[in-house]
Formats: C-alpha cells, sequence, structure tokens
C-alpha cells in the first residue's frame, strides 16, 4: 500500500472528474483508477484493475498523464489513444489534470446521477407571473374581487385573463391573507390568457416534468423562470402491480368494471408522494408547481389521462387521442396549483407514444442529415430511423428481462446485484453495484452475462448451455451456469444462469434487432449505411455496448457511431416544460413520423427468427 511522505503531502496532485464533478488530490505514482476509487468516484473494473477487462475507459481533458502502455496499446486502437481515450487502471497523472468519464465506465448508481443532463435552451415558459397589488374594497367601493383584480392589471397593461372555478375558489381567501398583494400565474391561450395560480409575491413559479415507463417513473422539478433543475427523484410504476407490461394492464382495465379507474388512481397516489418529496427536497410548496408535462408510451398516456384503452388491445390498436392535450390537473388527481394544466404531447400510434417523441426532440435526431438510428430501451422499446427527411418509426415487445424480471436471479439495479461480467477459462469475474457481494443480476449484468457465455463458447447460438464446461450444472431440465456459489454470494445460495434466462434475453434482443431491420428494409438501407446510433432510456443509460453488439442486438458498427444519451425522454419533458417553442416542434415531429407496424409487415417474421441466434 502506498504511504503518503511529508514531500507526498506538498506535491499531491488534483484529478477532477467531470462529470460527476467531484476533485480530489492524490498522491504522486497512483493510477487514476486508484485515484477514483479513494474519491468516490465508481468506475467499472471487472478484472480488478490488471487491464483485462478494459472497461475502466477514461478520457484526459486537461493536463498530462503517463505513457500508454503496453496494455493500453492492446486495449485502444490508435484513433482511441489519440482522442484521449486511457484505462484508468493503467494511465498515472503527471500534475493536475481534468478527466471525463464515459458513462459506459461508471457504475450503474452513478451513471443513472449524470444521465440526462441539463441542455442548453431558450427559456420561454406559456406559464409567466405578474406581480399585482390590488385595492382593497370598502363601503364605498363595491366591486367583485375579479373585477377589481382585473382593474390593477389592466392599469399595469395587463389584459383581463380568464378565471377558472378552481382558481376562484382560492382567490377571494388568499387576497385578504397576503394583504392583497399577489403573483398571479398566467398560463397563454389562443386568446388572451388564463390564471392557473395565485402564489406570495415572493414565490418562484414551479414546473413538473414526468417520465411515465411502464416499469419506472422519472420527475423533475423545474423553476420556470431559469430552466434549473431544482429537484429529481425515480420510482418503480406502481401499476405493476396489475401486470409487467402495457398489455396486461389494459386487459385487467377490459375485464375490471373499474379496472381503468384503478390503474389511473394507483398512478396519481404515487405521482402525489413523488411531488411531495420533490417539493420537501427544494424546500418549495406544492401549489407553487403552476404547469407539468408528462410524457409517456401511448397506453401509460391513456392511463394517466384517465382515456379508453379497449381500443390499444384489439387489433388494429388505435389510439383514442394521438393530438397534444392539455388536461386540467384538478380533474386528474394531480396536486399542483389549483389551475395548473398538464400538457401531454403527441403520440405516434398505439404503441409508440409521446415519450418517442420526446426522446427524438431532445437528441435532435429527427433532423439529422445522415442516416440514424434512436431507440429508447424499455419494457416496450421504440426505434426511429431518419434519413433524408423521413422519420420511420416502429415498437417492439421487448419485455422486463432487461429490469431483471423473468430471469431466475434477477433484481433491480441495486447494491449487490452483478453488473458486468468477466469469463476467462474456468474463472469469472464479477462486478457488484456497490461493491458489496453478488445477491442477484440486473439487466446489464445478464446481458453482459449471456455475451460472455456466448464468446466462451458455452452456450451455443440458439443459447443452448454445453454442460462439459466445469461450472455447468442441472438445472429443471436445461442447464444452468454458476456464476458464484452461495459460499461467495450475500444471501448463501448459488447464483445461477439458466436456459431460460438465455432464452429470455434472446426474446428480447431479438425483438429490438429484428425491429432496426426492418425499419432499414423500410427505407432500403443496411446496417452499415448507419452513420449515428442513438441508445436511450434507463437501461440504455448502463448497457455494455460490446455485449450488446456481441449478441446480435446491435449491429456490428464502430463504437464511436453509437451515443448513450440516457432518459432523453425526460430532458425532452423538461425542454417543453420551459418552452414553448419546443412544444410547437414536438407537434411536427409527431405529423412527420410514418408508423411501420411490425406485425404485418412481410419482412418481420424472418427478421426475428434470424435475430434470435446469439
Amino acid at each position: 500500500m502506498h504511504r503518503l511522505t511529508e514531500q507526498d503531502n506538498k506535491t499531491r496532485i488534483e484529478v477532477d472528474w467531470e462529470p460527476i464533478g467531484r476533485r480530489a488530490t492524490v498522491a504522486p505514482g497512483m493510477t487514476l483508477l486508484d485515484a477514483a476509487q479513494r474519491a468516490g468516484v465508481e468506475l467499472i473494473a471487472v478484472c480488478g484493475g490488471v487491464g483485462a477487462c478494459g472497461k475502466c475507459r477514461i478520457r484526459l481533458m486537461q493536463g498530462e498523464l503517463t505513457p500508454p502502455t503496453a496494455v493500453e496499446e492492446r486495449a485502444l486502437s490508435p484513433a482511441e489513444l489519440a482522442a484521449g481515450l486511457r484505462l484508468a487502471c493503467q494511465a498515472r497523472p503527471l500534475g493536475k489534470v481534468k478527466i471525463d468519464i464515459p458513462p459506459t465506465s461508471l457504475s450503474t448508481p452513478q451513471r443513472l446521477q449524470v444521465e440526462g443532463q441539463e441542455s442548453e435552451i431558450a427559456v420561454d415558459p406559456v406559464v409567466t407571473p405578474v406581480d399585482v397589488t390590488v385595492v382593497p374594497p370598502t363601503l364605498h367601493d363595491l366591486r367583485a374581487d375579479t373585477v377589481r383584480l382585473t382593474d390593477a392589471l389592466a392599469a399595469q397593461g395587463v389584459p383581463r385573463p380568464f378565471f377558472g372555478q378552481p382558481v376562484l375558489r382560492d382567490l377571494s381567501e388568499k387576497l385578504r391573507a397576503q394583504n392583497w398583494s399577489v403573483r398571479l400565474a398566467l398560463r397563454r391561450r389562443n386568446h388572451g390568457a388564463e390564471a392557473v395560480g395565485v402564489l406570495h409575491p415572493d414565490q418562484a413559479l414551479l414546473g413538473l416534468a414526468v417520465d411515465i415507463g411502464t416499469t419506472k417513473m422519472a420527475a423533475y422539478l423545474l423553476d420556470l423562470a431559469t430552466g434549473y433543475t431544482l429537484a429529481k427523484a425515480g420510482v418503480m410504476n406502481p401499476q405493476i402491480a396489475f401486470g409487467e407490461d402495457v398489455v396486461s394492464r389494459i386487459a385487467y382495465a377490459n375485464h375490471h368494471s373499474e379496472g381503468r379507474q384503478a390503474l389511473q388512481a394507483r398512478l396519481m397516489e404515487s405521482l402525489n408522494a413523488l411531488l411531495a418529496q420533490l417539493c420537501r427536497e427544494a424546500g418549495v410548496a406544492q401549489t407553487q408547481v403552476v404547469e407539468a408535462v408528462v410524457v409517456g408510451n401511448t397506453a401509460i398516456h391513456h392511463f394517466f389521462a384517465g382515456l379508453p384503452v379497449r381500443q390499444l388491445g384489439e387489433s388494429p390498436y388505435i389510439a383514442a387521442a394521438s393530438e397534444a392535450l392539455s388536461l386540467c390537473a384538478c380533474h386528474l388527481g394531480l396536486e399542483l396549483a389549483s389551475g395548473a394544466q398538464v400538457y401531454l404531447p403527441p403520440n405516434i400510434a398505439g404503441y409508440v407514444g409521446a415519450d418517442h417523441v420526446a426522446m427524438l426532440l431532445a437528441t435532435e435526431a429527427w433532423q439529422a442529415q445522415r442516416p440514424t438510428i434512436a431507440l429508447d430501451i424499455g419494457t416496450n422499446t421504440e426505434i426511429s430511423l431518419v434519413v433524408e427527411g423521413r422519420l420511420l418509426s416502429c415498437s417492439c415487445a421487448s419485455g422486463p428481462a432487461f429490469e431483471g424480471a423473468h430471469i431466475h436471479a434477477g433484481m433491480r439495479a441495486a447494491p449487490g446485484a452483478v453488473e458486468y461480467v468477466q469469463i476467462v477459462g474456468d474463472e469469472v469475474r464479477l462486478q457488484t453495484i456497490g461493491g458489496k457481494p453478488p445477491v442477484g443480476i440486473c439487466g446489464s449484468g445478464i446481458l453482459d452475462a449471456v455475451a460472455e457465455l456466448r464468446a466462451a463458447g458455452i452456450i451455443t447460438a440458439t443459447g443452448r448451455l454445453q454442460m462439459s464446461h466445469p461450472r455447468a450444472v442441472p438445472w429443471d431440465g436445461g442447464g444452468a451456469f454458476l456464476l458464484a456459489p452461495a459460499s461467495a454470494t450475500g444471501n448463501g445460495h448459488d447464483l445461477l444462469i439458466t436456459r431460460r434466462d438465455v432464452n429470455e434475453i434472446q426474446l428480447a434482443k431479438g425483438a429490438i434487432r429484428a425491429g432496426i431491420e426492418v425499419l432499414l428494409q423500410e427505407a432500403g438501407l443496411t446496417a452499415q449505411d448507419i452513420d449515428t446510433f442513438i441508445v436511450a432510456g434507463a437501461f440504455g443509460t448502463y448497457l455494455d455496448l460490446e455485449s450488446a453488439i456481441r449478441i446480435g442486438m446491435f449491429p456490428q458498427l464502430p463504437l464511436e457511431r453509437f451515443k448513450q444519451v440516457g432518459n432523453a425522454a425526460g430532458t425532452g419533458a423538461r425542454q417543453m416544460l420551459i418552452s414553448a417553442a419546443r412544444r410547437r416542434l414536438a407537434t411536427q415531429i409527431g405529423e412527420r413520423v410514418r408508423y411501420v407496424e411490425l406485425t404485418v409487415h412481410p419482412g418481420f417474421t424472418k427478421a426475428y427468427m434470424e435475430a434470435m441466434y446469439l
């Protein structure tokens, strides 16, 4: 172990880790991996830092490092080295350095902390504040409260706004409680404005952006004046109790008299609890939230809005509404300012919703000049191909395997979950979230494991396990692979990858790859024509691209063509929350898309069967 000397203390080197935003000083001679571990920056290092896995890639932004080692020259191409890429376990800082950490080199929790970064767009919210002081009534001035308020606004050059019943319920009390000085939140309408909230003059106007996924929900609390995110949090979608996928939930709604209402109520309960958490964290009142933007797939959109879903579950799978909607939060059961509205961007088709529109908006993929694939991986995966001004989209049921569901030892990305696997001969190297003893395996871990098993020849192209391997064990007629024995796990049980687990990944990745191939067929292109491949979504944030390519989920393209963008749907929702222009653009994107229905496409079955092979 390196011991600090007095000279070390004088010559300690500062390392700036981005985008984590963490700085730390290290002793001369330490590797960047050592420095990261001491600074609490969780870099992936499946091999333990000996340079065998090549996972701990970083990029030098400023400063100087030791020359590349022979290990790095084998692991990284000359172009990657020229671009500043290095292995943290090999490189040592020679002075103050700034290091950029690609998302793929971070552990799952830290990837999720930095994904979906703030975007630079002009702030132009549809709800703006007007501060006004009203002359109190007297026996000689008996004007109604709304009249004296609109007269005071007129004196400031503000036209009379519309007052809905929710705001009128609170207006008189707040005027008197605040000594006749209020901040009105005015929402733009086609002709004039509507009052949606009555606040204290020192209260900021806030907005809520929510991305509701089939499995998870992400919510963001923003200051509408600055566009700054004050707080963000995520929870599981409570509708999981009614079915792991939207098809199951639609069936539940159709077969229970109050099913649709129950699904909507559970969603609102969870969203209100999430909103309360965000407001506590930011130290603000929920009544300051005067506008919301909610995105999700078409079924989630309908459940949220209380729209009928029966037709979504029956061919030809038609949405009840596809245009952008603005609904009163109070009518939905969402506890915002009294007259706050919830904006729902347009849907594309029965199974491609506003969340995909938000992703295309946030990534700017919709205006790509060269062939671009943009996909958002989830229980339902939406894919778009942008080529020569055309936008083609499809949807594929990739299932919940990437969330750890339907996997024998599957679990969410939590401490103790295996997130990376490396197989060298009979040795299995695991990296778990938080460095804890393994207790299960999350989505990225199962994908990695299958890729490693295939690369080592332990499973065949059809997914069959070679029982001759020392770690192959009998299991339920199909065999299993022993990732870790009970003595090495955190729960005292063998950690296994079963034949069924491999099959679940084949089904999921096959659906995604088939969707990609069908869109390419429609455009008359091949996979090699793809210039940019954008991977969005929570799972897309932390999957290993090389593993995804090795098992055939993604085409064999150079890694530099791939971009992992995190929760881009959430970013798009935030953009539409603070910008009316982005809402108009989202509507234009929705109108431009041509939806391709995979179930009736002549090339889908063949593409799907071929994509099932590993």
